[in-house]
């Protein structure tokens, strides 16, 4: 366990004057200091008890015996990097399997908000991923989430948060804030819950996570920062990231597995000279596949710095911002005394490999690979077997009924690739035996959502386009943002009813299937959401599932994200929900079929 700071200060004080030896010494690196946005070459670092005691130019006199010495040999020395906003459960993993994944990438620092595994199993959810993030090598700090469900009205979670939950939650260790605020109509129009909620982190001096997904910059933009809201990782344009940063806020730009945000906004700092202090990097959503095969806040960086950004002002974006945002200066995002000692080994800034990583003064990763022995965590069996059906579907219960008429104007659920929002199309489809028929040709197939939390039987369905299958098939998913019930989306209706009792035979997760074939199956146990093998076989199995799609017509860029995000009722333009259509540029229900001829 990591002492504070005050508890290691006079050790630390001893290190420094040289009456004690460090731990550990780095000699011979060139310091990327934050602070000064300066690179300092011919620095040694001295540790102690997991933190920094020594950054300066010769640190041979704290060696003794016992410490471990290592020869930067010329290196960069950078701090760990830290995400500023990201769900766990994205990555198909567990708290423990994530870490384990990212490590060796060079992410240190972790902020989590786990209303993923909220909205299925409540509270007990939330800590049971809070009590394992206490235990790994990193840094993972967790946020209360703040909307669960996070549409109340639009759709029914598997459970339900108080303010008063939140409020209890707050005091927990290891919790620094209040999750993203997604319910940002709510803020505007003064909603108690929310106002309950903001209060209660504000008065325990914690900081209260933005989410405002909506391009408007008027009155209720207005409303929703002076509600409270600290940050936002929403915006997709230059023009979002300045009006962030100018009413106080920090802009999160985000690049997740099928987010690509950063380019767009950060032009706000590199054409328009917006000083970047205010500027934050984020991943938000994540699978397996990226973590492990292309990188985690490594990945965001590099991205960065290949939009124009200086290197050590991207660095800084994902260290000291982050760090300085949550009120966490003193602890990390940097390296100095007192500070952990999170520090990243690289030969180049720009295209930053991840040569050694250290966290609390200890080698966790080298060449990219893990060294660290970082055990399994296992979940309890009241955290599995949540997929309640009610029924096994039969290809009858996906029918979109319209008797009488031959042809019919319907509202599609459109796609848009590598962003959150969707887009509301119409389109017009024919009508065989009083069914509403698809339209393979014109990319427009069926989703439905599939109730899994309290085994009513309730499938809601309605038109999707942009995936672009062009074969018999039909993918099921019980991450299904946020309140996690089942969406499956098919050219198909058999293999829809396959694909999700499929999943409800296995307790959840992801499938393909394809004239009846399963093409690909990632097992989640954890409340649907989380598998409990290793990162690398979750990633393999992911990697399969992403090849069956493109073998089944599909094209998009991570389009499972896409898949996986269709039913958040909190991001325009259209959604489906356990009760139906929702437009959610006015937030409410509304009919798929426009009008019959």
């Amino acid at each position: 366990m990591l002492q504070s700071w005050s508890e290691t200060a006079p050790l630390l004080v001893d290190v420094a004057m040289g009456r004690k030896p460090a731990d550990l010494v780095i000699r011979n690196g060139r310091w990327v200091n934050v602070y000064s946005g300066e690179i300092v070459s011919n620095t040694d670092v001295a540790v102690a008890a997991g933190r920094f005691a020594y950054v300066g130019p010769d640190a041979g006199y704290m060696i003794g015996e016992e410490t471990q010495v290592v020869d930067a040999g010329g290196r960069y020395l950078v701090p760990g990097l830290c995400d500023g906003h990201m769900h766990v459960e994205s990555g198909l993993v567990t708290v423990t399997e994530f870490a384990r994944a990212v490590i060796p990438h060079g992410t240190t620092t972790m902020f989590v908000d786990p209303h993923e595994i909220a909205n299925v199993l409540g509270m007990a959810g939330v800590k049971l991923m809070n009590d394992e993030a206490q235990n790994l090598p990193v840094n993972v700090f967790v946020q209360v989430p703040s909307c669960v469900p996070s549409a109340p009205g639009l759709e029914n979670a598997g459970a339900t948060l108080s303010a008063e939950d939140v409020r209890e939650a707050l005091a927990w260790p290891n919790i620094v804030g209040l999750g993203e605020m997604m319910n940002f109509p709510g803020v505007a129009a003064n909603d108690q819950k929310m106002v309950a909620e903001i209060a209660a982190t504000q008065a325990a001096r914690l900081t209260v996570g933005g989410h405002y997904a909506s391009p408007d910059l008027g009155r209720a933009f207005h409303a929703y920062v002076a509600g409270g809201p600290a940050d936002d990782h929403e915006g997709t344009t230059m023009d979002d990231a300045i009006a962030r940063v100018r009413q106080g806020m920090r802009a999160m730009l985000r690049l997740g597995s099928a987010w690509f945000d950063v380019a767009a906004q950060i032009k706000a700092v590199t054409e328009r000279g917006i000083d970047p202090r205010n500027f934050v990097l984020c991943t938000d959503d994540s699978h397996s596949g990226t973590l492990v095969n292309d990188g985690h806040m490594n990945r965001v960086v590099r991205h960065a710095i290949a939009q124009g950004l200086k290197p050590i002002t991207a660095i800084q974006m994902a260290t000291l911002n982050t760090a300085q945002h949550f009120g966490l200066e003193r602890e990390l995002g940097s390296i100095a005394p007192g500070r952990r000692a999170d520090l990243i080994v690289t030969s180049d800034l720009a295209t930053l490999p991840i040569e050694m990583v250290f966290a609390r003064g200890r080698l966790l990763a080298e060449k990219g690979a893990l060294v660290a022995d970082i055990p399994a965590y296992d979940y309890p069996a009241s955290a599995k077997n949540t997929v309640n059906l009610g029924k096994s579907l039969v290809a009858a219960d996906f029918d979109i009924p319209a008797p009488g008429a031959s042809k019919v104007d319907v509202r599609v659920i459109g796609v848009v690739e590598n962003q959150a929002p969707t887009k509301a199309l119409q389109r017009s489809l024919t009508v065989e035996d009083g069914l509403v028929q698809m339209d393979r040709a014109g990319d427009v197939c069926q989703i439905a959502l599939v109730e899994r939390h309290r085994a009513t039987g309730g499938v809601v369905n309605a038109f999707v386009s942009g995936f672009g299958y062009d074969t018999n098939c039909a993918m099921a998913s019980t991450v299904a943002h946020d309140s996690h019930h089942m969406i499956v989306v098919g050219t198909n209706k058999a293999d829809m009813a396959q694909a999700a009792n499929r999943l409800q035979e296995v307790g959840g997760g992801i499938v393909l299937v394809a004239d009846g074939r399963e093409l690909a199956l990632v097992e989640l146990p954890v409340a649907g959401l989380m598998s409990d093998e290793r990162a690398e076989i979750v990633a393999e199995k992911a990697n399969r599932l992403v090849d069956g799609m493109r073998a089944c017509g599909c094209v998009l860029n991570n389009a499972y994200m896409q898949h996986s995000l269709l039913a958040l009722v909190v991001i325009p333009e259209l959604r489906i929900s356990d009760i139906g259509l929702i437009d959610v540029t006015r937030f409410q229900k509304t009919d798929v079929i426009l009008s019959e001829r």
